[in-house]
């Protein structure tokens, strides 16, 4: 994933994209920010990882989408129109680099069989569910809409 963003970089510079390499300084900045912090634990100790891997940029891509809804709400209601474009405008740009997302039927069906491989009963489950979830699916659903599926189910 690295080499595939690194190259859309190189390409949007050679091409002149001025937003496109933007938005792709943010990732890699994010990327280097997240690979630093994964070398050492909350307590200061050495991992022994020297990298952050798919998984965690996965995570990292899904974050800042997500940051860049809410700026661009927000960014709305103050009557910024102009930043809520520039914000919406990166969210594809960073969507490139992100698995095939799951539809709604998809993620119903997801979300119901690992329910009944953990044997989710109650509240008390749901955090292994949304576990195993984020394990199996990083990158290809939204937890937040999963997690709303999983309280759905136990009703």
């Amino acid at each position: 994933m690295r080499e595939r963003i690194n190259q859309a970089m190189k390409d949007a510079m050679k091409s002149g994209e001025k937003a496109r390499v933007s938005t792709l300084r943010l990732i890699n900045a994010a990327i280097k920010d997240r690979d630093i912090a994964a070398r050492a634990d909350e307590k200061g100790q050495t991992t022994g990882k020297d990298r952050a891997d798919e998984q965690d940029i996965l995570a990292l891509l899904q974050k800042m989408i997500k940051q860049r809804r809410e700026a661009a709400d927000t960014y709305r209601q103050a009557g910024r129109i102009e930043l809520a474009e520039k914000e919406e405008a990166e969210i594809p740009i960073i969507e490139e680099f992100l698995p095939q997302q799951m539809n709604e039927t998809e993620m119903r069906a997801a979300v119901k069989t690992v329910m009944d491989e953990v044997g989710c009963s109650g509240l008390k489950d749901m955090g292994r569910t949304m576990g195993v979830l984020k394990e199996r699916f990083a990158g290809q659903m939204d937890f937040g809409r999963a997690s709303a599926m999983v309280k759905e189910e136990l009703k």
